[in-house]
């Protein structure tokens, strides 16, 4: 499972978990913002799950996939989508969305609405 936040210029702070069921020794994720290196992000076993965040750059997807015990690929099945990978499966893709840029537009919408509606015009008889 993912979940994303606004992070720091530019960021997203992507949060992956993998339920607590998981009976595993080890869990990391694995994908392009690591260069697939299988021991560089582990995830930490809590009480809830297992789970690290990262801060990743905005605007772009990222391909990954869990390994569990250095052996056991898997699936993030709550992934925004899946890309097909060179082995013949699919790796789970995570999309970081551009918060600043959406906040941007959310305000020039909203002024945009506000001047419009603003002026009002009253129908005058005349004659």
């Amino acid at each position: 499972m993912i979940t994303k936040r606004p992070g720091s210029d530019g960021t997203v702070r992507v949060t992956f978990a993998m339920p607590a069921a998981i009976w595993a020794d080890t869990i990391h994720v694995v994908g392009d913002f690591n260069g697939w290196d299988e021991r560089a992000t582990p995830l930490r076993q809590t009480e809830t799950g297992w789970m690290v965040t990262l801060e990743l750059e905005a605007g772009r997807s990222y391909q990954y996939r869990y390994l569990l015990n250095g052996n056991e690929w898997h699936n993030d099945w709550n992934a925004d989508r899946y890309e097909p990978n060179a082995y013949g499966g699919d790796n789970s893709v995570v999309i970081t969305p551009d918060f600043a840029a959406q906040e941007l537009m959310a305000g020039a919408t909203a002024e945009r609405v506000i001047s419009f509606t603003a002026p009002r015009l009253r129908l005058v008889p005349t004659g």
